[in-house]
Order: C-alpha cells, then structure tokens, then sequence
C-alpha cells in the first residue's frame, strides 16, 4: 500500500506544470549548451585549419554527435593556431637570413672580414688558402678548386699565430 502510495505521489509530481516547465528549462539549457559546444568547435577550427571543407567536417563532427563530438574534436585537432603557425615560419625566416648575412671575423683578433678574405687585414692571420692556379679564396673542406677545376694539395691547414701565454706565466716570466 506504501508503495502504491509513492508511486501515485511520484506520478502526481511528474504530471504536474511545475515539472514541465523544470523539464523544458533542462531541454533548453542542453541544446543551447550543444550549440554553443558547435559553435566553439566552428570558431576553434577557423583558427587552427585553413581549409574550408575541412572546418565544416570538424564542425560537424563537433555537431553531430552530441558532446561527444567536440572531445573527439579535442583529441584530433591541429596543436597550433594558424597565426603562431606562420609566427613561426616567419622567425624561422628571418634567422635563416641573419645567418646567411652573419658578420664573419678573425678567428684570432675578432676583426671583421669578408668571405673573399685570404688573411685578416688586422693580424695578418691566414685566413684562407688561395688556388694555385686562380689564385681565387678556397674553403677548407675542398678538394678542388670550383673555379678553375684545379686539384688542391692536400696539406692545406690554415696556419694561426701561436696564442699569447696566460697572465700567470707572463708574471712569472718577468720576475
């Protein structure tokens, strides 16, 4: 009798207005909760791809199946905005040209030279070996002259001046 008593208290309380209109607020507040879910996802998307179709799919995807579409979303989505993307093409860029244009100097007194240097202007340190042939300014690493095609000896070490002694051996050595 108990039972039958709560089963009607319970059915009076869901047939009453008041549980309707709790019922449709619920309904309500979850579908504007699922658009607005879609509506991220489209936003989050636009920032992120750059094509349109694809957008739309991942809009779809965070659409269609309801809450579980945005996760899905979540997990396959590109880790970069669009902008920190080209962000860093562009630092990447500008270091490749700072590189390309560094200043070079003397490995022994720091001075500034070009590449087309055979020795420092300053110490007069041997900076490059020149062709025997062409006389042009030849890299370390090649075995033949680009130039004129010449096969380059291969004792070509550059010669630097012996270092400075350190402070301690020139105290003692004036003592």
């Amino acid at each position: 009798m108990i039972d039958q008593l709560t089963a009607s208290g319970a059915f009076d309380f869901f047939s009453t207005s008041t549980w309707t209109i709790v019922r449709n607020l619920a309904i309500l507040l979850v579908a504007v909760f699922w658009l607005a879910v879609a509506v991220w996802v489209y936003k989050d998307a636009r920032r992120r791809i750059e094509d349109p179709w694809l957008v739309a799919m991942a809009t779809l995807i965070g659409l269609v199946p309801p809450f579980i579409g945005a996760l899905v979303y979540l997990l396959l989505r590109p880790p970069d905005y669009l902008e920190e993307v080209r962000e860093r093409e562009l630092e990447i860029r500008a270091m490749e040209d700072r590189l390309a244009t560094r200043n070079l100097h003397c490995p022994v007194c720091r001075a500034p030279v070009e590449a087309t240097f055979l020795v420092c202007p300053v110490c007069t340190t041997k900076l490059k070996q020149a062709c025997v042939n062409c006389k042009a300014p030849l890299e370390a690493l090649w075995q033949i002259c680009p130039y004129c095609a010449t096969p380059i000896e291969p004792a070509s070490t550059l010669e630097l001046p012996p270092l400075p002694a350190p402070r301690r051996e020139r105290r003692r050595a004036s003592e």
